[in-house]
């Protein structure tokens, strides 16, 4: 599943669960409760986690918001395409410039 960069952001940041609105591509053929890898759009894969939705109908209502779920598929089993409690990051970035420099001999003393 490929999301967008706010929905990375809140997966990683903020510990939030992946909603619709942040996929914005599906590839594979999965189904309910198979494990799923979350990729940015450079292809660069974070996290994984159960999802609540077949792979058919996560393409439909990829990008919208929750409220159309119903709308669209006629029912609505989950709010959440992953939930964040069966989510797991898996790699994070690299530390930003706003972290710590690594420590040295001289810094240790």
């Amino acid at each position: 599943i490929i999301i967008d960069a706010g929905a990375k952001h809140a997966v990683l940041e903020r510990g939030s669960s992946l909603l619709p609105a942040g996929v914005l591509a599906v590839s594979g053929d999965f189904v309910v409760g198979d494990v799923v890898t979350l990729e940015t759009t450079d292809g660069s894969c974070f996290a994984r986690g159960l999802v609540n939705y077949r792979s058919s109908d996560l393409d439909r209502i990829r990008g919208l918001k929750t409220d159309r779920v119903l709308e669209i598929l006629g029912v609505c089993a989950c709010d959440e395409v992953i939930h964040r409690d069966d989510l797991v990051v898996i790699c994070r970035e690299e530390p930003t410039s706003r972290s710590h420099p690594p420590l040295t001999q001289e810094s240790r003393n």
